[in-house]
């Protein structure tokens, strides 16, 4: 894939400097805001996913009419969180 560049950004003096100084061995500030924007992007992208999930429940919930208690949801996380806690510590 072509690379290419991203329109020049202004930033204050201190932004600037906090970014350097949690900089990784070799890095430079071009790597680190393409993988903050990267980072960024799919950040974005999950919460997305997130809401377009729930808004089908909740349509999938109306349309059958089916739906679960607070303390039902919160039993069944309890039961896998249990199983995957049995299954990870032996």
């Amino acid at each position: 894939m072509k690379s290419t560049t991203f329109p020049f950004i202004r930033v204050d003096a201190e932004l600037r400097q906090a970014a350097r100084k949690v900089f990784r061995d070799g890095e430079m500030l071009p790597g680190f805001v393409g993988q903050s924007i990267l980072e960024q992007l799919q950040r974005r992208n999950l919460r997305q996913e997130f809401i377009d999930r729930g808004l089908r429940s909740g349509e999938s919930a109306r349309n059958s009419g089916e739906y679960y208690t607070t303390e039902q949801v919160l039993a069944e996380l309890d039961d896998v969180l249990k199983k995957a806690r049995k299954n990870h510590i032996r």
